[in-house]
C-alpha cells in the first residue's frame, strides 16, 4: 500500500482558513488523477481540490463542515489499489451478461466534471441531469442562468396527466391545506463569503471616517465615440467596447493626480502605491465579489474590456481564484446595471476610496444657456476623510467627469 496525501492548497495570507463542502467520493471508491474530490469554501472563493494521483480513496481525514488551513491533510489515496477493487460491480439483472470484474467502472459523463461549483451545487439540489440542459457558456458550458432557465421551463410545463385519486370523504379536511393566514419562516447559515462581506463592511464603517461627494457626468460624448467605433473595435479586438474601460482609464488618470486616494492607512503610517490595481465590483451567485484589474495604468481599452468580460464569466461560473480577488488599491462599483440612480458606496478596506457609477438617464440640463436633454449619470466618491481631504476628493471626481465628457483627455493625459 502506497498512500498519497490530499492536502489543502496553499491559501493566500488574507485567507486564514477554509470550510469543507460535500465530498465527491467515499472511502473505497476509485479516483482518477486530477479528479475533483471536494470543494473548499473561503471568505472569497470556492476552491476545488483535485486528486494528486490515481488510485482508491483510502481514508477521509476531514469531514464535511470542518475548517482547515493551508497544507492540512484532507484525505489519503492508495495508489496501488485498482479501480476494480474500489468499486464493486452492481448485481446484474436476470439474463444480463455480467461485467468483467477487473474492468474499471466507466466514469460518469465528463459534463459533470465541467460544471462550476455553483452550477454543480444547483444541479445536485434539484436532482437534474446536466446532459438535459443546454449550455450557453464558453465551449457550451452550463452556466447558473442555464440551470435556472431549465428549472423555469420545467415548472411552466404541464404535468403528465395521472388518474384522479378517489374523492375525499365529505367530513375529511384536505391533508395538504395550510391554515388560513399561516406565516412561515426559514433559517439558513451565512456563507463564508456573505459573512466576510458583513464583517468587512462593518469594519469600514467602524474604522474609517467615510464621507461621500457627488457629481454628474454627461455621457453623450462617450456614447457617441462608442457608437462610432463599436463595430471596428469588436472586429479588431474580439471584445465589445463598454463604458467601464473609459471609467477605468479616467480613474487611473485621477489617481495619478491625487495619490492620497490611491493610498491607505496602516497604524500611524500612510502606505502609498506607485501603481493602480483597480477592483471591479461584480455580482455573483454567492454575493458581491471584487476581482482586481492589476496594473491598470499600463492597460489599453481592449485589455481592460477583455479582463472585465473574463471576470464576469468567472464570477457567474464560480471559478474566480484567490489571486483574482487579492489586493487592490481602488474600487469601482457600477450599481447602474441594476437600475440604481444614486447611492453612497461603502469602502473596501483597507482602501481609502471607491467610485460609484449609476444608471444613465436622460434629464434636462442647461448647456450654453439653453435647456437640452442629455444622457446623465450621477457619480459618487466615498472616501476616508482621515487620509483624503475634501478638496482632493472633489477635484478627483471632477477629473473623472472631465475625462468622460471629453474622452480625448484620456489619450492626451490632460
Amino acid at each position: 500500500m502506497v498512500l498519497v496525501d490530499v492536502k489543502v492548497p496553499v491559501l493566500a495570507e488574507s485567507v486564514p482558513d477554509a470550510t469543507l463542502l460535500d465530498w465527491k467520493k467515499a472511502p473505497g471508491e476509485a479516483v482518477a488523477q486530477d479528479e475533483i474530490l471536494i470543494e473548499l469554501e473561503t471568505d472569497k472563493v470556492v476552491l476545488e481540490v483535485p486528486a494528486p494521483a490515481a488510485g482508491v480513496l483510502a481514508e477521509i481525514v476531514k469531514a464535511t463542515g470542518d475548517r482547515v488551513v493551508s497544507q492540512e491533510v484532507l484525505a489519503r489515496i492508495d495508489t496501488e489499489a485498482t479501480a476494480g477493487v474500489a468499486r464493486p460491480a452492481a448485481t446484474p439483472s436476470a439474463g444480463a451478461t455480467p461485467a468483467t470484474p477487473s474492468a474499471p467502472e466507466p466514469e460518469p459523463a465528463t459534463e459533470a466534471a465541467r460544471l462550476s461549483p455553483a452550477v454543480r451545487k444547483l444541479v445536485a439540489e434539484h436532482a437534474l441531469d446536466p446532459s438535459a440542459i443546454t449550455g450557453t457558456g464558453r465551449d457550451g458550458r452550463i452556466t447558473k442562468g442555464d440551470v435556472l432557465d431549465h428549472l423555469a421551463r420545467q415548472s411552466a410545463a404541464p404535468e403528465t396527466p395521472v388518474a384522479a385519486p378517489p374523492a375525499p370523504r365529505p367530513s375529511a379536511a384536505p391533508a395538504t391545506a395550510a391554515p388560513a393566514g399561516a406565516r412561515g419562516e426559514r433559517r439558513e447559515p451565512m456563507s463564508r463569503l456573505r459573512s466576510r462581506i458583513a464583517e468587512r463592511l462593518k469594519q469600514a464603517q467602524n474604522t474609517a471616517a467615510i464621507l461621500t461627494t457627488f457629481n454628474e457626468v454627461d455621457m453623450a460624448p462617450v456614447m457617441a465615440l462608442r457608437n462610432r467605433y463599436r463595430d471596428q473595435f469588436e472586429k479588431a479586438h474580439g471584445v465589445k467596447l463598454g463604458f467601464m474601460s473609459f471609467f477605468v482609464k479616467a480613474a487611473v488618470q485621477a489617481l495619478n493626480r491625487f495619490p492620497a486616494v490611491n493610498a491607505y492607512i496602516e497604524g500611524d503610517t500612510i502606505v502609498h502605491h506607485d501603481y493602480q490595481d483597480i477592483g471591479i465590483a461584480v455580482g455573483s451567485p454567492r454575493g458581491l465579489v471584487v476581482p482586481i484589474l492589476r496594473d491598470a495604468q499600463s492597460l489599453g481599452f481592449a485589455a481592460i474590456e477583455k479582463s472585465i468580460a473574463e471576470f464576469g464569466r468567472k464570477a457567474n461560473d464560480g471559478t474566480l481564484s484567490l489571486d483574482d480577488l487579492s489586493g487592490g488599491t481602488f474600487t469601482i462599483s457600477n450599481g447602474g446595471v441594476f437600475g440604481s440612480l444614486l447611492s453612497t458606496p461603502i469602502l473596501n478596506p483597507p482602501q481609502s476610496a471607491i467610485l460609484g457609477m449609476h444608471k444613465t438617464q436622460e434629464r434636462p440640463v442647461v448647456v450654453d444657456g439653453q435647456i437640452v436633454v442629455r444622457p446623465m449619470m450621477y457619480l459618487a466618491l466615498s472616501y476616508d476623510h482621515r487620509i483624503v481631504d475634501g478638496r482632493e476628493a472633489v477635484l478627483f471626481l471632477v477629473t473623472i467627469k472631465e475625462a468622460i465628457e471629453d474622452p480625448a483627455r484620456l489619450l492626451l493625459d490632460v
